[in-house]
């Protein structure tokens, strides 16, 4: 009994704690060697523009960013980038995976002998691709 409360204590702290970083109104899964956590921020950060939080506020939505992808043995960038706009639950500010999400979209590339500089380039632009698709399917920019 002291355990499964000990838990729920710990499970409601740390929720707490994310929820305290969900004012920022982004949340970034993407593999680090292609893009960092600031960056992707920053990327869909210069392409929402203010029209969109009013339509879907930071207090009620967060935008997910997900880059993922790398270079393949023959050489070959390969990169998917994922925005969606999620509902953030009425309590405690989590992210809601459920219902489907409010807005999706998904862009791909590949450069053929591409280096990891290159590589990384094709990360943000695709993110900048997805991000534009979300956007433009909420307002007309």
């Amino acid at each position: 009994m002291k355990t499964a409360l000990l838990a729920t204590a710990a499970l409601l702290l740390s929720t707490s704690v994310w929820a305290a970083d969900a004012k920022t109104r982004f949340v970034d899964h993407s593999n680090s060697a292609l893009i960092d956590d600031a960056s992707a921020k920053a990327v869909m950060n210069e392409n929402i523009p203010a029209k969109v939080w009013r339509i879907h506020p930071a207090s009620r939505y967060t935008f997910l960013s997900q880059v993922e992808g790398g270079i393949t043995p023959d050489k070959t960038c390969v990169v998917s980038a994922r925005v969606m706009v999620l509902p953030l639950t009425a309590t405690v500010r989590a992210v809601l995976f459920r219902p489907l999400p409010q807005r999706t979209a998904t862009a791909f590339g590949a450069i053929a002998n591409a280096s990891t500089e290159q590589c990384r380039v094709l990360a943000k632009d695709k993110l900048k691709e997805a991000t534009n698709a979300v956007v433009s399917s909420i307002v007309k920019t």
